[in-house]
């Protein structure tokens, strides 16, 4: 029997209180990135060394690179598993060099053991969605709300992580800005599947909104950590 992904997958989206982000102003100038996509790009930049002599726009730039990567190649793999197309195997893997391309940008600032253990955290977040579009897609009503708990828990894991290791990355914030990335990810699975191409677009543009908001976020956490003063 099918069951429309919709029922199983889609419940209420939470709505999320986002004053705390949005009325905390960023005072740092922030430029778009270069969108130069090719391997060993952001690797090059001037990252290494005494970090009092980053480049505040060449962090900016990264971290909104990576976060962009991070989004759109989550929805070409979502598009993929929907439609069961040939290249899920490559997207997948190009998917998860995304932890590891986040690794590399933050062991210059934290060290090899905390960027690793960002990695896995953001490994495990990009494998339990796919797990979950799957089962959406198998009609697994079960394994949807199981996987869905597990990714929330990982989220909120991730935010504990980065107001550990930065004072100034607020936990509450982290929190509420991955949940509403998760909750902005799930509408855009349920609408590929439904096949209303109109609202995935129109939800995408949104998640590339906020996660250029989360990549601003964590720069400015470093700037103040590391490069302001």
């Amino acid at each position: 029997m099918y069951l429309c992904p919709v029922k199983i997958f889609f419940n209420s989206l939470q709505e999320y209180n986002r004053s705390k982000i949005m009325n905390e102003k960023i005072h740092f100038n922030y430029a778009y990135p270069n969108h130069r996509y090719y391997d060993g790009y952001f690797r090059n930049m001037n990252v290494r060394g005494d970090i009092k002599n980053v480049s505040k726009l060449n962090l900016s730039n990264k971290m909104r690179m990576l976060w962009e990567q991070h989004v759109a190649w989550t929805r070409m793999l979502i598009t993929s598993i929907a439609f069961d197309l040939p290249d899920t195997e490559f997207i997948t893997n190009r998917l998860l060099r995304n932890p590891i391309d986040f690794e590399e940008a933050l062991r210059s600032f934290y060290g090899d053991d905390i960027a690793s253990q960002f990695r896995n955290l953001f490994r495990e977040h990009l494998t339990i969605a796919a797990q979950l579009v799957k089962s959406a897609k198998a009609g697994d009503s079960q394994m949807v709300s199981n996987t869905e708990k597990e990714w929330y828990a990982n989220a909120d894991k991730i935010a504990a992580f980065l107001s550990d290791i930065n004072p100034y990355w607020s936990q509450e914030n982290w929190k509420s800005m991955l949940h509403e990335h998760l909750a902005l990810t799930k509408s855009e699975a349920v609408n590929m599947l439904n096949k209303d191409y109109a609202a995935n677009i129109s939800v995408y543009d949104e998640i590339e909104r906020q996660a250029l908001e989360m990549a601003d976020m964590m720069t400015e956490g470093i700037v103040e950590q590391f490069i302001k003063n």
